[in-house]
């Protein structure tokens, strides 16, 4: 097929690319290099698979859009802006970006529809909000209260149900309610919803992936706004200590990138995920404490993390996925254990050092009021 890949430059976008090339598809690029994930004057970047046919642009300029989908047999759409506590007040650009570039692509699909055999859309787990939880009974807490801010301001981190009675995280599952935390959480979920809502109606085999943490070589070290393996890969490099919000005991899922490739190559060709939102994780969670010991580790560095007992607003305590769904539908399994896929980032981490520019997300996040 001929796939429009719209984000293709980016960390996992590079990956997609790689691995639909490998099964045979012509695969087209289209991204606007973003300065934040590139670095200023950014070109095409260093780890883009050859054969790739390349477009700089915007997903909001329609008659680019156009012209691409002209040529298109699917469309995978990874074009977002990415990062949940800047989103909160660059709240214009991130809805501009996110759910009117997915309208403007959505509505060019419109005339060509019959054509247009699969559209798969990266959605986010951090639509959740809170993970699933349970109580000492048994009984699933299925759509946990946000944690009250007195209660973390006393540095009580774990959540409580009735009677203070602390509630244990258990996988969550896709039919847990949705409820969205930072305005990127609201917009992934609508970029979700958007996409399953127009393939229903216009009969485009569509699917959603909720995409948990997702690691590995090539993630963007000097966006301060990226994934935690990344920030604190950059810390690292720096021989600066990682900061760790609450008191690092929260947990999350982590899945290799090359797994997450696998799923949207093997989505484009198989019809099991048509009409659904999947989790897209490893099945594990692993503390965030851990993360930044994990990497010291590998890089040789004897610098542990600062536990800061400082919070954001809109962070949640838990989230790690229930994978049961991706497995009955695809066929898709994750091959990577956390500590044998960070090993594979260890050379790529090495030779980034010279180019591990200081960022610091944390002065803007206190100048906003963001921080607690």
């Amino acid at each position: 097929m001929n796939i429009l890949v719209t984000g293709g430059a980016g960390f996992i976008g590079s990956y997609i690319c790689k691995a639909l090339l490998k099964k045979g598809h012509h695969v087209m690029v289209l991204d606007n290099l973003d300065p934040q994930i590139h670095g200023e004057h950014a070109q095409w970047p260093y780890y883009m698979p050859e054969g790739t046919e390349n477009y700089i642009g915007d997903v909001r300029d329609r008659e680019l859009v156009r012209q691409l989908l002209a040529k298109s047999d699917a469309v995978i759409h990874l074009a977002a802006a990415v990062g949940v506590g800047q989103s909160m007040y660059k709240i214009e650009h991130y809805c501009s970006v996110s759910v009117m570039g997915t309208a403007i692509l959505l509505e060019e699909i419109i005339p060509i529809r019959e054509k247009i055999r699969k559209i798969i859309v990266a959605s986010s787990m951090s639509i959740y909000g809170e993970g699933l939880y349970r109580k000492k009974s048994g009984e699933l807490v299925m759509n946990p209260s946000t944690r009250p801010l007195a209660q973390m301001e006393a540095g009580n981190w774990e959540l409580q149900g009735d009677n203070h009675e602390e509630l244990i995280p258990v996988p969550v599952t896709e039919d847990k309610p949705l409820k969205p935390e930072s305005i990127y959480a609201v917009n992934k979920r609508d970029q979700e919803e958007m996409v399953l809502a127009f393939g229903k109606a216009y009969k485009i085999p569509s699917v959603a992936f909720r995409m948990f943490n997702v690691y590995g070589a090539y993630q963007a070290l000097n966006n301060p706004y990226t994934g935690v393996a990344a920030i604190f890969s950059n810390k690292l490099l720096n021989d600066e200590q990682p900061m760790v919000f609450e008191d690092g005991k929260q947990r999350r899922d982590f899945v290799h990138v090359e797994d997450v490739a696998n799923a949207y190559a093997l989505a484009i060709e198989n019809n099991g995920g048509d009409g659904l939102a999947m989790n897209l994780g490893s099945g594990r969670s692993i503390s965030i404490s851990e993360i930044a010991t994990c990497l010291a580790a590998i890089l040789g560095k004897e610098i542990k993390p600062i536990v800061t007992h400082k919070f954001r607003d809109g962070d949640i305590r838990n989230c790690f996925a229930d994978i049961s769904l991706i497995k009955s539908k695809l066929g898709w399994e994750p091959k990577w254990e956390f500590e044998e896929g960070v090993k594979t980032m260890t050379d790529w981490l090495i030779s980034e050092k010279d180019n591990a520019q200081k960022t610091d997300s944390v002065e803007e996040l206190k100048k906003m009021g963001l921080l607690k």
